[in-house]
């Protein structure tokens, strides 16, 4: 998972089973430790967050599109709409200028674009949600037909019953009083916090981040949650997470790596999701 195509993410390598309540409530925390860049061709493929050979101006450019869908959902004031000072924060973490993110503000408020989510199948039967906003459908339309029937994919109904809408916390590996913090100690704090799984992957400079995912309700407590604990969360945001994964070959891993970029291209899209392991 989760701007610009759907985030650089390390290939999952295991799932853990900590440990569970004694009582009738007890649920299971998951850890996923990542692959680090150059040990696999996925890890490479784009996501929301940014890859450095997109142009700085592209990167705000997303960000412009997030904000936007973010005031037409819910209003332009952050105080009044989570998403939005979600997006915004996400923002400043990526040195957007305040005149950029005031602007996004002040035309979604006035935009007429509608949002539009399409379902598609990828190169080896993979899934893919595409997120777009656009003020003309119909050539957008045209323009992600055009794309799949390139890349050997196509628009398929029923792909979103593969996805989970999560809240996601993008955390740093310091904690505030800048010591490391491991994976086996996120996992502690993850199960104190209330989250439901724990990724370890690397950001498009490649520093390696933790990912808390969480139930959308309880995402802003989670949040609040793991920087009383002492973590420095860097953003949050609202992902959709694959609930099954598709093996691909490595000729498959291409084309879809080509599909993404293609996709990420596409100036009506805001993101794209995949269930590529």
């Amino acid at each position: 998972m989760s701007v610009g195509v759907t985030l650089l993410r390390g290939n999952v390598l295991f799932r853990r089973h900590l440990w569970t309540f004694l009582d009738p409530t007890s649920r299971t925390i998951h850890a996923s430790c990542a692959v680090f860049a150059g040990h696999n061709k996925w890890s490479k493929v784009k996501q929301v967050k940014g890859p450095k050979d997109i142009a700085r101006s592209r990167l705000f450019q997303k960000l412009s599109m997030l904000i936007r869908l973010a005031v037409k959902e819910g209003g332009p004031n952050p105080e009044m709409n989570t998403n939005l000072a979600n997006v915004i924060e996400q923002c400043r973490s990526k040195s957007m200028p305040k005149a950029s993110i005031e602007g996004a503000i002040a035309g979604g408020d006035k935009s007429k674009s509608a949002f539009l989510l399409y379902e598609a199948r990828g190169p080896g039967g993979s899934c893919l949600l595409i997120e777009i906003l656009t003020d003309s459908p119909k050539r957008t339309s045209q323009e992600i037909r055009r794309i799949m029937n390139k890349y050997r994919g196509l628009l398929a109904d029923g792909v979103r019953h593969n996805f989970e809408k999560k809240g996601i916390i993008v955390v740093g590996t310091q904690n505030q009083a800048g010591n490391p913090v491991s994976l086996e100690q996120a996992l502690e704090l993850a199960i104190e916090a209330g989250a439901e799984d724990v990724q370890e992957e690397e950001d498009e400079d490649e520093k390696m981040t933790l990912k808390f995912i969480c139930s959308v309700p309880t995402l802003r407590q989670v949040r609040e949650k793991l920087d009383a604990l002492g973590l420095c969360s860097h953003s949050v945001s609202l992902e959709f997470i694959p609930t099954v994964t598709a093996q691909l070959s490595d000729e498959e891993m291409d084309r879809a790596s080509q599909l993404l970029q293609a996709l990420g291209d596409c100036e009506d899209v805001i993101r794209v999701y995949d269930n590529i392991a």
